[in-house]
């Protein structure tokens, strides 16, 4: 059965499911405006998902053919699947943030083949061993096969800072860098609904989520050297979204949620010990794969499958970066594959 749910004040959301996904499903937020509905995310690119999301579209009252607007807060496939679709559906235009936008250009231009070839290169140089780079060297999948290797491109820029075009509402972009470079966090400047105290609601996609921190990993062009510092990025992000004070928090999965700078505390807390942790590891010289193995995940290492592994490799690169940005650690002279060491 779809879960539709009436936040008030013309928002309603849609829980639209992740196939074989524990996250369980996406929030796609329904926003009334002047001139139709506006759709914030859309869900992953499934049958089964574009067959919720239609069904919750009627039980709010309207259809897919409807929707005026499509405003993304990241690039996710969960959250950018169908974007294509609603829109091939309605005509309707599409919104992202230029730096995730071009990650969706890099992605529809990068073959399988240089995909892998990125990957295998990485992974080398964080130490991944033999075993786990065997499958990407192996002979390559179809295009096809590989989620979220076609995204659609969107036709509209979200411009940090400015409200967005939505006739006879107010909402703000605000740019929220970490989870991916280009997310949003949108701010409905609006008086709450339930008259909850607070500068109205903000959706967070996966920026501020009630009970999970948000992977903080690496989004880099193969051909740009640049050194970036995601998390850096994501704690000052957190500290931004505080500072607004909004009454209620929109999240893109889980639930709805109240006291954003109790949750922001929280985040910025459980990294500074994630931090600190890593320091205590980096007592002796590690590579990134080293300090994946030995993190806290959700589970233990040797329960992580394939693709996990890559994420955590990379939020552990992620961290450590901070480090070394910090002065708190830094690489080894000469080290191949690339270890780190805490100073």
């Amino acid at each position: 059965m779809t879960q539709v749910t009436d936040h008030g004040g013309g928002v309603r959301s849609i829980e639209v499911p992740i196939p074989d996904n524990p996250l369980g499903h996406t929030l796609v937020y329904v926003v009334d405006t002047d001139r139709g509905p506006v759709l914030v995310d859309t869900g992953w690119d499934d049958p089964a998902s574009w067959d919720t999301l239609a069904a919750g579209l009627s039980a709010c009252g309207t259809s897919v053919a409807e929707i005026h607007g499509v405003v993304i807060t990241h690039h996710h496939p969960d959250h950018h699947g169908l974007s294509g679709a609603v829109r091939e559906a309605s005509g309707a235009w599409i919104a992202m943030h230029a730096a995730d936008t071009a990650i969706v250009r890099r992605t529809r231009g990068t073959g399988p083949d240089r995909w892998y070839s990125y990957m295998t290169d990485k992974l080398t140089a964080a130490g991944a061993p033999e075993e786990h780079l065997a499958p990407l060297r192996a002979p390559r999948r179809p295009r096809a096969a590989l989620p979220g290797f076609s995204p659609a491109l969107p036709d509209r820029e979200i411009v940090p800072g400015e409200l967005l075009d939505l006739p006879g509402r107010r909402v703000r972009a605000i740019w929220t860098p970490g989870h991916t470079p280009g997310h949003v966090c949108l701010h409905l400047e609006e008086a709450h609904p339930a008259q909850l105290q607070g500068h109205g609601r903000l959706f967070s996609g996966d920026h501020l989520l009630p009970e999970i921190s948000p992977h903080i990993g690496l989004y880099e062009d193969p051909d740009d050297d640049t050194v970036t510092d995601p998390l850096g990025d994501y704690l000052d992000s957190l500290e931004r979204v505080g500072r607004l004070g909004a009454a209620e928090i929109l999240p893109a999965h889980q639930y709805a949620f109240t006291d954003t700078a109790a949750r922001v505390r929280e985040l910025l807390a459980h990294h500074e010990s994630r931090l600190t942790d890593l320091l205590t590891l980096l007592a002796s010289p590690l590579t990134a794969w080293q300090l994946a193995e030995r993190m806290e995940w959700n589970r233990p290492w040797p329960q992580i499958p394939f693709t996990s592994r890559n994420i955590a490799v990379s939020e552990a690169e992620a961290h450590v970066r901070r480090l070394v940005k910090l002065g708190r650690a830094e690489m080894v002279p000469g080290s191949d594959p690339v270890r780190y060491v805490a100073v």
